[in-house]
């Protein structure tokens, strides 16, 4: 597309902006691709020499009429676009970060989570879902790993100051403390001792088959191992069994967690046939999650098992040390 071709689409009216633009300031702006072209769609205004640049930087860039933005490809293109849109905006306002300091000395944000460095300010809190979404609005904010944090630029001290307490909000209620209180406050002790018995009903006219690999609500992936003959006698512990609304008489199934071999060897159903009846051939969801709660327990015991070797060697190799240190003591 020519340079005359893009003016005259500019000139002929302003389109609709695409799902999930987000503006990055002097008239720069930025919308996800799709899942089947990777990429960003950027929106800026047009001059001649910024197009020159713009080309330059992204030479595989192409114009979408109907959009109305370019179109640069790639599954880094909204970090590499984000950061050439930054050093254009940091030329267009050469003064943009003093201002955005003086801002900061004259109203500074004082939080845990928040630091001034030199040339960015510095954004550390627990890991919340809500305070990375947030941060993505702010422009020129970026995840920076080497120092696990985010940078926001002296020039969006503005902005971030607009957003800042829905980000210490999310922040204070993300620490391992709240989120302790909060699953303290959830627990039923009830519910807790019923799941340790590792039981579950199931109709007794429709059982599930034992020695395989099927899924059940709350529990997950399972083996049932045995069934009782008598229908279940205590009605008052299926109330923390919710989902189970089959009809008929119950009985209950024991079960265990599956070994890795069994996960492995099951076909996964394409989705549950009828949950209702307690239990259901298991999906490919239901076996990767507890594939995952496997490979983590076994961590858990690799390394718990490391840690109680690892005494043991430390005092057999030290006992022959202190063997030789009582000979030497004693003299000849």
């Amino acid at each position: 597309m020519s340079d005359a071709g893009q003016e005259t689409d500019q000139d002929g009216g302003t389109p609709q902006a695409p799902a999930g633009e987000v503006a990055r300031g002097a008239g720069f702006a930025v919308a996800p691709g799709t899942a089947k072209r990777p990429g960003v769609l950027v929106a800026m205004p047009f001059d001649r020499a910024l197009l020159a640049r713009f080309k330059e930087t992204f030479p595989t860039a192409r114009w979408r009429r109907k959009l109305r933005r370019w179109f640069v490809p790639g599954t880094t293109a909204e970090q590499r676009a984000d950061a050439w849109i930054a050093r254009e905006i940091s030329a267009l306002d050469a003064y943009g970060d003093d201002k955005g300091r003086d801002a900061y000395a004259f109203e500074p944000l004082e939080s845990p989570y928040l630091a001034a460095g030199d040339d960015a300010l510095v954004v550390r809190t627990p890991y919340s879902r809500r305070v990375v979404e947030t941060l993505r609005t702010i422009p020129f904010a970026a995840w920076a790993p080497e120092i696990r944090a985010w940078r926001v630029p002296w020039r969006s001290y503005e902005a971030l100051k607009e957003v800042w307490p829905i980000i210490e909000e999310a922040a204070i209620l993300s620490e391992p403390a709240a989120r302790r209180a909060r699953r303290e406050a959830a627990r039923d002790p009830a519910a807790e001792a019923e799941r340790r018995r590792r039981r579950h009903p199931v109709p007794r006219g429709d059982p599930p088959p034992l020695g395989a690999a099927v899924e059940v609500a709350g529990a997950g992936v399972v083996v049932f191992e045995a069934l009782d003959d008598a229908a279940i006698a205590e009605p008052e512990a299926l109330a923390h069994y919710p989902a189970v609304t089959a009809p008929g008489p119950l009985v209950w199934g024991w079960w265990r967690i599956p070994t890795f071999g069994e996960v492995a060897e099951t076909v996964p159903a394409a989705a549950p046939d009828a949950p209702g009846r307690g239990w259901w051939p298991a999906t490919r969801t239901g076996l990767e999650e507890r594939l995952r709660r496997l490979r983590e327990t076994a961590r858990a015991q690799e390394t718990r098992a490391r840690n109680e070797t690892r005494p043991r060697q430390e005092a057999r190799s030290d006992a022959p040390e202190a063997k030789a240190a009582g000979t030497e003591s004693r003299g000849p």
